[in-house]
């Protein structure tokens, strides 16, 4: 008998449903994620999208992925498994399978602690093996994720457990080899305003203001979650402010401390360069193969200690000495560095357009419409110019138009920031590039087109748009600084473009739905709980790490507007959660 399929009723339960979760507090190498994935496949009833959330205990390399399924029955479904499955970091990670139909995610680590991390509805839960030890938080947690009517099945007939789940308001059906239950709750709590699925009775349409990395990208999540979206651009082209930098960088980040930035930023490093591989294979210029980040303050040594401390996977990250980073770079290093294997570079407009074809049918876009004001209406939210005429209305509205949407949302008084950056060119023939591009105080970028990019100055409230012989040689001073000496180029022999990155003070993105400015009597210390304004969302504030973050971002974004399971942590959703600027403010007047 399957636990998972047999005892939570499947396939027959997901017929007729738009989106049926799947929780497996195992993944044991994905053999059931796999069978569930086949008789998805073999139901002609099937639901029109399955989700399998599981927990991977420890990190499984890709060689015991491999050898776990050898002779699988489903060899085609675990050869693509193979080939998706991702570094093992400590992570949420997802993947997606037939036409993004099929989602995974998986979390490696903890169960005990990512069942508390983990935000999404769930329908049928598998618990294979043993009850765990700490009976009452698996309750509590299970309880807090099941969707109503959700099944669960346990391998497992501990008194303990089924004591547990019956607490924590589960109907126990106990039989002699498992433990079947279904959820049936006294009393159903209300979810959290930025947990919360008003989408239900919403059309599935958003109108995205701004047609950049991000507004580029909310389309293309959007539609993988079967999502009309249309794009209100106000340039005649997508992707002309902020995104419009001949290339750009993308890479991870390592911390000793392994904080909120650095999960973030790990997490959006691991999706974008599966989205930059995609614009590769389209023919974007670019590269996923690798990019070096010199260390200012520690030696080789201390930095792999870092690594071990974290255990973090060479597939993601190494440090290398002097002498091997140069190796790779093919030009001398005088620093360490971090080398990160799936980072690289890509332009950013060829990057956009990716995402807008993988959207295909399910976006239109509309350039040259520029939004004047945002006003709710009866059934949503209007969108005029600045003649006050309709430009669009919809229910459901996305700001990712960079720091025009404070305007938009009338001066909300987050701490956001418009930073002016300056990049230098100089011609190919007149500097020596790397092989890899190079990060630090600054970056250098390989040669491509005859040219080799490099910068960026950083100026908040600088509204000057003309290239400045003054910001050249501040790029040419911070190039001096990665090389370990100067070169002979003056800023007369340079190119440049100017343009602006919107960027918060905490150095995180804005993603979420916007919160209520007008609420009353709510708690507001933590950002889960801030009163939201039904069916606003923004993307906003990716500063200068638009390409690192774009992709993440967007399937951030895409399971706040469509109540999809959340792609990262709620620790992660709250560091992110436009209502922290609500929160902060809250808590330091509770303070005072």
């Amino acid at each position: 008998m399957s636990v998972l399929l047999d005892g939570n009723d499947l396939p027959q339960r997901w017929r007729g449903c738009e989106r049926f979760v799947v929780l497996d507090t195992d993944f044991a190498a994905g053999h059931r994620f796999l069978a569930a994935w086949q008789a998805w496949r073999d139901d002609p009833q099937r639901c029109a999208r399955l989700v399998f959330i599981a927990i991977q205990p420890r990190s499984l390399t890709h060689a015991e992925l491999r050898a776990a399924h050898r002779d699988s029955a489903q060899a085609e479904l675990a050869d693509a498994l193979q080939r998706a499955w991702p570094p093992p970091t400590p992570d949420l990670h997802r993947m997606s399978f037939d036409a993004s139909r099929v989602e995974l995610l998986v979390a490696h680590g903890d169960a005990a602690l990512w069942l508390r991390e983990l935000v999404a509805e769930v329908d049928a839960f598998c618990l294979d093996g043993e009850a765990p030890a700490d009976g009452r938080r698996l309750g509590k947690a299970l309880g807090r994720l099941a969707a109503p009517g959700a099944t669960l099945a346990a391998g497992s007939v501990a008194g303990t457990l089924r004591a547990q789940l019956t607490s924590a308001g589960f109907e126990v059906r106990p039989t002699r080899e498992l433990t079947l239950a279904r959820f049936a709750p006294g009393f159903a709590p209300r979810p959290a305003p930025s947990r919360g699925r008003e989408h239900g009775a919403v059309e599935r349409h958003a109108l995205i203001v701004g047609a950049g990395l991000a507004g580029c990208a909310a389309a293309w999540a959007l539609a993988e979650q079967g999502w009309r979206s249309t794009l209100l651009e106000r340039r005649l082209q997508i992707a002309a402010e902020a995104s419009g930098n001949p290339a750009g960088l993308f890479h991870g980040i390592v911390n000793s401390q392994d904080g909120l930035h650095a999960r973030f930023n790990r997490a959006a490093a691991l999706a974008a360069h599966a989205a930059v591989q995609s614009a590769l294979d389209r023919g974007v210029a670019g590269s996923a193969s690798g990019l070096l980040r010199l260390e200012a303050s520690f030696d080789v040594e201390r930095m792999r200690v870092v690594l071990r401390h974290l255990g973090l996977p060479p597939e993601y990250v190494q440090a290398l000495a002097a002498d091997e980073a140069s190796e790779g770079a093919g030009i001398a290093l005088a620093r360490p560095c971090w080398f990160y294997p799936g980072g690289g570079w890509v332009r950013p407009a060829g990057l956009a357009r990716t995402f807008l074809d993988r959207a295909g049918d399910s976006t239109e876009l509309r350039t040259g419409i520029d939004a004047d004001r945002l006003e709710r209406s009866a059934t949503g939210w209007r969108v005029l110019d600045a003649r006050g005429e309709l430009l669009a209305e919809a229910a459901t509205v996305v700001l990712a138009n960079a720091g025009d949407a404070l305007r938009l949302l009338d001066a909300p008084g987050w701490p956001i920031d418009s930073i002016r950056g300056q990049i230098s060119i100089a011609r190919a023939s007149g500097l020596t590039s790397a092989r890899l591009p190079i990060a630090g105080s600054g970056y250098l970028l390989p040669a491509f087109d005859g040219a080799v990019m490099f910068g960026a100055t950083a100026q908040p409230g600088d509204p000057d748009p003309s290239v400045r012989a003054t910001d050249h040689a501040l790029n040419l001073s911070q190039l001096a600084r990665l090389l370990g000496h100067a070169t002979d180029l003056q800023p007369a022999d340079l190119a440049g473009r100017t343009a602006w990155r919107c960027s918060a003070a905490d150095r995180l993105p804005v993603i979420g739905a916007v919160p209520d400015p007008a609420a009353q009597g709510a708690r507001l210390d933590q950002p889960r709980f801030v009163p939201r304004l039904p069916g606003l969302y923004v993307f906003t504030a990716l500063g200068s790490r638009g390409i690192t973050w774009s992709a993440l971002g967007a399937q951030v974004l895409a399971s706040c507007v469509t109540g999809a399971p959340a792609p990262i942590g709620a620790s992660l959703l709250d560091a992110i959660d436009p209502a922290r600027f609500v929160s902060r403010k809250a808590r330091r007047t509770t303070r005072e």
